[in-house]
């Protein structure tokens, strides 16, 4: 089996950032909306800089307007993912994408990206889970009010809390009353850091958080002494390549850390982060990684372990997908 053909396990997915343009421009078509500044002349999503993206990223948000259009996108992202190899995804809906940030709105959008997931799980034999996303960008007040519509949402497919976007704005500890009531409401719960602010946010994370996951987390890397503390405490790094290169946090997949930070003893995932937008997919995450750092089979299966042990779900699910893993 070739290393692009595995089953594939995926931790950081945000669900809007997942829409292809294809399926932002029929919405946009049909909706009778003009999008300027959003596509290249190739029809891909345009931007150079982090913040550049950020603008487009919200823009691209502005055309999910009703919870038939999120049950329209997780269905395609789902179909997607499937096509890909992959067996089991954790999304991340923000309620001020699925509703502005009204739990009653938010409850009928969840209710369809269930439905949809729900679906895909019977018809294509993909599973998934959602984790209540707040966005940075939007500050600390909205953030609880984000942990509070996580709270509220908990049940079977919402299990978890994360807050993601911009991590310059404050620190991690900002956010610290949101993690509380996350974890009041029994969610699980990680937090984007170690992307943009450097090694420091990621020890906030660790120490001030007290996370079990780090979404992206890469930039550990400057800090031999977070690189031990994230291996000995066990603390998984959801890595993102193609975002990372695409973005600028490195300026080839060659001077990545990911390597570096395996032969420590972190441990890692691997995931797209917002696919369409970087022009990458799990295949290509893969492929990367055998032509850049020689990984193999052995090294792919050892990566899903760790993914299907890491994920946000269930006991009885995180076996089903290790018996997956263990029998492919």
């Amino acid at each position: 089996m070739s290393v692009a053909a595995c089953q594939k396990i995926e931790l950081d997915l945000h669900l809007e950032g997942a829409a292809s343009p294809h399926f932002i421009r029929r919405l946009a078509d049909e909706k009778n909306i003009n999008l300027q500044g959003v596509f290249d002349p190739a029809g891909h999503y345009i931007f150079q800089i982090f913040e550049q993206f950020l603008r487009v990223y919200e823009a691209v948000t502005t055309e999910l307007q009703s919870p038939e259009d999120f049950y329209r996108l997780t269905a395609a992202v789902l179909s997607q993912s499937a096509a890909q190899g992959v067996i089991y995804t954790e999304f991340f809906p923000s309620p001020e994408f699925c509703g502005g940030g009204d739990l009653a709105a938010l409850t009928d959008y969840l209710a369809a990206i269930e439905q949809a997931a729900v679906e895909a799980q019977t018809k294509i034999g993909i599973r998934s889970r959602g984790i209540v996303t707040c966005i940075c960008l939007f500050g600390s007040d909205l953030a609880s009010k984000a942990a509070s519509c996580s709270a509220e949402t908990a049940g079977d497919y919402i299990v978890g809390f994360v807050t993601a976007g911009d991590e310059l704005r404050g620190k991690q500890e900002d956010y610290s009353f949101s993690f509380d009531m996350a974890r009041e409401a029994q969610l699980k719960f990680t937090t984007h850091a170690g992307e943009w602010s450097g090694a420091e946010s990621a020890r906030q994370a660790v120490r001030d958080l007290n996370v079990a996951h780090i979404g992206h987390g890469v930039q550990v890397i400057e800090d031999p002494e977070i690189v031990a503390e994230t291996a000995a405490r066990e603390i998984v790094l959801e890595i993102c390549l193609g975002s990372n290169v695409a973005l600028g946090v490195f300026s080839s997949l060659a001077k990545h850390p990911i390597q570096k930070l395996r032969d420590a003893g972190v441990l890692l995932t691997v995931s797209t982060d917002d696919p369409p937008f970087f022009h990458t997919d799990m295949k290509q995450e893969y492929t990367n990684l055998a032509e850049n750092f020689v990984w193999g089979e052995k090294d792919f299966f050892s990566l899903n372990i760790t993914a299907a042990q890491a994920a946000i779900c269930d006991i009885e699910a995180k076996q089903i997908l290790l018996k997956a893993l263990e029998s492919a």
